[in-house]
């Protein structure tokens, strides 16, 4: 006959290969999900756009941020990290980006938001290239599932721009 630890590691492999199975067709299944997330974001005033003693420009914004970020969310879906970020080009670099506020949604529950906020984190250009600069605003999410791979998209608003001259 078997020794009983012969039998444990037989049903503990078969349980985990079990496991392993379930999580496979749980990842596969979120392949089916097409999201539809919709986004909108106002500049409401540009609190200050300044040119820095050291000579890099730093602008600071009120931002309306506005989202439905339910379709994002599966039975696999754990959390979904969120940010926004300036996008602009300059002679330098062909894509500059800035994460100007960012957020994790925990739950379906919290997905649809709208928040009226100051830049979280500081808008800041290395050199003076920001006057008059025409800019993107795009809405990044990570989806985080429970198990399987994370996937990343996002949404671009452009048609935004700074003012010529500082104030």
């Amino acid at each position: 006959m078997h020794s009983f630890g012969y039998r444990a590691n037989a049903l503990l492999t078969f349980s985990i290969t079990i496991l392993a199975v379930i999580c496979g067709i749980a990842s596969f299944s979120d392949n089916f999900n097409s999201p539809s997330p919709a986004a909108q974001v106002q500049v409401l005033n540009i609190n200050w756009f300044q040119k820095k003693p050291d000579g890099d420009d730093e602008v600071s914004l009120t931002l309306n941020i506005s989202a439905n970020l339910e379709s994002l969310f599966t039975w696999n879906t754990k959390q979904v990290f969120v940010f926004l970020a300036a996008e602009y080009e300059t002679p330098k670099n062909s894509l500059n980006q800035v994460s100007l506020w960012d957020g994790i949604i925990p739950s379906k529950e919290h997905s649809k938001f709208w928040i009226h906020t100051t830049n979280k984190y500081r808008f800041v250009d290395q050199g003076s290239s920001l006057r008059g600069k025409d800019f993107n605003l795009t809405l990044h999410w990570h989806v985080m599932p429970k198990t399987g791979k994370m996937f990343a998209d996002n949404i671009v608003m452009s048609g935004y721009s700074l003012p010529k001259a500082y104030r």
